[in-house]
This record gives structure tokens, sequence and C-alpha cells, in this order.
């Protein structure tokens, strides 16, 4: 089992900003349950399949020096957790946003992602 504080971590460095397809797919079995649900403005995603796609699909789709990196302090309470982050070549960031995770059994089973407007 996983506290909060290593999950937000996790999820931000072991599946979003991971380019390895197989360590990537390790870390999704590992940190998030079989029935997670994945939340962003555009759709809502559920499993692990699911959230594997659209962890590549982000990736496939940006310059490989777009990096994934915490943009403040990492918020945790017994079972929730939330955690801003920036993306974009290292200082540069292209985006930003805040992801919100809700934790059952030491894993993450929501992930909600809400970018900066």
């Amino acid at each position: 089992m996983s506290t909060v504080i290593e999950l937000l971590a996790a999820n931000l460095t072991d599946v979003f900003g991971n380019r390895d397809a197989s360590a990537r797919r390790a870390a999704i079995e590992r940190i998030y349950t079989e029935d997670v649900a994945f939340i962003d403005p555009e759709e809502t995603v559920r499993g692990w399949d699911a959230l594997e796609e659209k962890a590549r699909g982000l990736l496939e789709k940006v310059p490989a020096d777009f990096v994934f990196a915490e943009d403040g302090h990492r918020y945790a309470g017994p079972d929730r957790g939330a955690l801003a982050w920036s993306f974009g070549p290292a200082g540069e960031p292209a985006v930003r946003g805040i992801d919100i995770i809700t934790v059952r059994d030491g894993r993450i089973s929501e992930l909600v992602t809400i970018f900066v407007a």
C-alpha cells in the first residue's frame, strides 16, 4: 500500500511522465485500482487499459523535451490528495493543471485532472 503523497508523485512521474511503455504499464497496475476512473475536460474513461491509452496518447502528441514537473505543494488527506503540475520543456511550461486523486485500499481509484484556464 502507498500513501496519498506517494501516489500523487507516482501518478505524475511513473505514469503520465513515463515514455517507457512497459514501465508505465507496470506502474499503472501498481498504483491504480483495476476500475480506476480518469476524468478530464475531454472525457471520463475507466480501467487500466483506458488510462494507459490516455497517457500514451498524450505523450505521443508532444515533443520529446516535454516533461511533467510538480508546480507547488502536495496536499493530502486520509483518502484524497491534490498536486499542481506543469508540462512542457523544462522551465517553460506549455500548460499547467491540478490532479485530484481519491484513494481506496492504498491505490488511486479516481483521478480528476483540471487545467489552468
